[in-house]
């Protein structure tokens, strides 16, 4: 399963066009002028990969951090310094100042939106399973673990897998969470869970890492939608996240960005192909 073949969408040039046009050309809100002094951004990240990763030597790489070390180098903030935090926690530390930027692919939702300032989207993806080979439970949606009595699911903590198996009728019981990928994956071996979720690439690098013919993907989850996340930045810094936008468009419209972010396996055309608006506006 490739995640490009169901992803695949026409880049939005006119679009894009009209955002760097309209886009301020500076932002000088306090908290730009901030991070240049600092020196750095702190950021906030889950240690999924592709989306973002932790080397053992503490490199922080993946298509999510890559991007922000970018725009922020392009704003004159020479890196960033991140932090490993549950999703569920992430907007919590934004708000109180624990970290300058969210970028972990944090999935747009109306409810987040309106907690948060996002940047135009950056990173797209679906859902996945892994599951026991041969997927004796036949699960191919939420909602068939929802309908199975037997069936427990596990799904990152304040994460959009958990939001959606609860919103598909999967009783609270039911949905085991777990603090990261290789937990996930070891509770799945060990018959803790039936399925674990999360989005298609990251579900396709812990199992292709782990290389264990015991478990599958089932990919795309069958009724669930195609998610994009941004950079998430504290309310009131809306000036730090314009002056990010419009780096941000120029990396797309230079095709940098693409460059930063296919090696992952992301599309950039998916990201280009919707807005902020649109996915905030969804429901």
């Amino acid at each position: 399963m490739k995640i490009r073949h169901f992803m695949a969408m026409a880049a939005g040039a006119g679009a894009l066009a009209a955002f760097v046009a309209a886009a301020p050309a500076s932002a000088d809100d306090g908290k730009l002028e901030e991070l240049k002094a600092q020196g750095f951004a702190r950021v906030a990240i889950a240690n999924e990969p592709p989306f973002t990763a932790v080397a053992a030597d503490g490199k922080v790489s993946g298509a999510a951090p890559d991007v922000a070390r970018e725009v922020f180098k392009r704003l004159g903030v020479e890196d960033i310094v991140a932090s490993i935090s549950e999703y569920g926690a992430m907007i919590p530390g934004l708000q109180a100042g624990r970290h300058d930027v969210i970028t972990a692919g944090l999935f747009m939702k109306p409810e987040r939106c309106a907690a948060v300032a996002y940047s135009e989207p950056i990173l797209c993806d679906a859902e996945a399973f892994a599951l026991k080979q041969g997927n004796p439970l036949g699960l191919k949606s939420y909602k068939d673990v929802a309908d199975n009595p037997d069936a427990r699911i596990g799904a990152p903590g304040g994460g959009t897998e958990e939001k959606l198996a609860l919103e598909a009728g999967v009783p609270r019981d039911r949905v085991i969470v777990v603090p990261d990928g290789q937990s996930g994956l070891k509770m799945l071996q060990d018959g803790r869970i039936d399925v674990y979720s999360l989005p298609v690439l990251s579900i396709n690098d812990l199992v292709s890492k782990a290389n264990d013919p015991s478990i599958e993907v089932v990919a795309p989850v069958e009724g669930a939608p195609v998610y994009c996340d941004g950079a998430a930045f504290k309310k009131g810094n809306e000036a730090l996240r314009d002056a990010f936008d419009v780096e941000l468009a120029k990396l797309k419209e230079s095709g940098e960005f693409a460059k930063l972010i296919e090696p992952y396996g992301f599309s950039s055309a998916a990201a280009m192909s919707t807005t902020r608006e649109k996915l905030c506006a969804a429901q």
